[in-house]
């Protein structure tokens, strides 16, 4: 009797462990497997009317919105001249960043916005990607894999003039923060939510999506982001965030600016996506994020709940960018 109890405890020790260090799917998101029996899509079968987005005088078909070595750029007007590293990379190599970061760095949820961040701070992050020290911990999340492989593809000149195009733009308000109990239903695709059909409970999870599905599979870098919260989670954000906690976290401004704005090398927060926010955390916290400037974090994020995580992400997104 003893030796099956043994066993048994033994046997569900694997899965109890998984469900406490498993990272939460909604911020990690994975593509939905198609259905069984799904044959691949044809090379010609992409529709080739030309495309237009509101305020771009532009016309781009949908295979050249996904071509990773020339992104559509629909407002040039928006941003400085392009270095090559952000416009069309290095064949076969290193994918233009303007591609999953969008040609005026804003970024989407399942990247980072990189849009005025401090250059100092890009290039320790390429160097972390590139050294092994980052890195996801859902290691199917394609956004990271693909990160990494551009990182150590990149020369240390083109990481250098990315980052400075970047740190040169303001970054503007990009996501809209709503608290809800009821949600749109999505399924992962693009490694983002997209809406489905109906609604569902948002339970303690934060559901980030486009404003218009159309525009940002598009690539439009004037389409935003709506991320739905839990009911009540910018105040207590607001309290983790501000004060600590009463000594559960450590005040952001400390490192990152009363303003959250950003402080020297260290970066911004307000404003930006809670879903890239939560990775972070969760990330920092479980030891996937490292490198030289990952130990600042130790002490923040060492007694965070995945509650705390929502709160903190929702408010910040909450502020003014």
């Amino acid at each position: 009797m003893r030796l099956l109890l043994a066993v048994l405890i033994l046997s569900a020790a694997p899965v109890w462990a998984q469900s406490v260090l498993a990272p939460p799917p909604w911020a990690f998101t994975v593509n939905t497997p198609p259905a069984p029996g799904t044959p691949p899509a044809a090379p010609g079968a992409l529709d080739p009317t030309p495309r237009r987005v509101p305020g771009s005088d532009r016309s781009v078909t949908v295979a050249e919105t996904r071509d990773a070595f020339n992104p559509p750029d629909w407002h040039p007007d928006a941003h400085p001249p392009m270095p090559t590293s952000v416009a069309h990379g290095r064949k076969p190599e290193m994918r233009a960043c303007g591609f999953c970061h969008l040609t005026n760095g804003q970024g989407r949820p399942e990247n980072a916005s990189l849009t005025g961040l401090p250059a100092a701070y890009i290039i320790q992050q390429m160097a972390d990607f590139k050294s092994g020290a980052r890195k996801s911990s859902e290691p199917k999340m394609g956004p990271p894999i693909a990160m990494i492989a551009d990182a150590k593809a990149a020369t240390d000149e083109e990481i250098r003039t990315a980052a400075e195009y970047f740190a040169s733009i303001p970054y503007h308000r990009w996501i809209r923060v709503v608290e809800a109990r009821e949600v749109p239903r999505t399924r992962i695709a693009g490694w983002m939510h997209v809406p489905t059909s109906g609604t569902e409970p948002l339970g303690q999870r934060i559901i980030e999506m486009p404003e218009d599905l159309a525009r940002t599979e598009l690539r439009d870098g004037a389409s935003g982001f709506v991320a739905y919260v839990p009911v009540g989670s910018i105040k207590a954000g607001e309290a983790l965030v501000r004060t600590g906690g009463n000594g559960r976290t450590v005040a952001c401004g400390v490192c990152h600016g009363v303003d959250l704005k950003g402080l020297g090398p260290v970066p911004p927060l307000a404003g930006r996506s809670p879903s890239y926010t939560v990775r972070q955390l969760w990330d920092l916290k479980h030891g996937s994020r490292n490198g030289p400037w990952a130990a600042l974090m130790e002490a923040a994020v060492e007694t965070l709940t995945l509650d705390d995580m929502i709160a903190i992400a929702a408010y910040t997104a909450s502020r003014e960018p």
